[in-house]
């Protein structure tokens, strides 16, 4: 979504991670994706810094609120909170709600700390730093879907009207359906395709 909002176009090779191409591994030997490798093979591994490359470039909606250089710092503190602890409890849910485990409910508390602290960022903007869409928004929306995604049924329930409506309109948003957009597999078709916002 960053590199849709920044107009940084880039030829795309589709994978899944069960299926890791050779070319990629060697490139890559930590096998995570995304990658973004450049003609000279240099690259970078990592979503956030693939953002923060894409948007330094060209950033014309400013996700990185380039003026306000204290909303910056505490934007990366929030994607840093969601990234490791957020994940990590993210991962331990939905673990114990595939499986039954007895403590499901309490993994997913544990997510509730991070979901709560989301709720009280948009209890006066539509976004996370403000009223206008941030990079933070953009970063912390893949692990919060996954969050609402584990039960349905159970979120549905919840009080967390600030948080459903910001996810709601962002999962509703063009560039979410541009940036989720499927492409056939690179090492079953062999064909990269150019990943534009045009």
């Amino acid at each position: 979504m960053g590199l849709l909002m920044s107009k940084q176009d880039v030829m795309l090779r589709a994978i899944v991670t069960k299926d890791k191409p050779r070319e990629m591994l060697k490139i890559s030997p930590k096998g995570t994706v995304p990658i973004l490798i450049f003609e000279d093979e240099t690259l970078i591994d990592e979503s956030l810094d693939i953002m923060i490359w894409a948007l330094k470039r060209n950033d014309p909606k400013d996700l990185l609120y380039k003026d306000q250089p204290q909303t910056y710092s505490q934007m990366i503190d929030l994607i840093n909170t969601c990234d490791t602890e957020f994940r990590k409890n993210l991962s331990a849910y939905k673990h114990g709600s595939r499986y039954h485990l007895p403590a499901e409910i309490e993994q997913r508390e544990a997510c509730e700390v991070f979901i709560k602290e989301l709720e009280s960022h948009l209890q006066q903007n539509d976004y996370l730093f403000g009223n206008k869409i941030s990079m933070a928004d953009l970063a912390v929306l893949p692990n919060a879907r996954q969050f609402v995604n584990v039960d349905r049924k159970w979120f549905r329930q919840t009080d967390y009207p600030n948080f459903t409506k910001w996810i709601a309109n962002l999962m509703q948003s063009i560039l979410f359906t541009k940036a989720m957009r499927k492409y056939p597999l690179w090492n079953q078709s062999g064909e990269e395709f150019l990943f534009t916002w045009d």
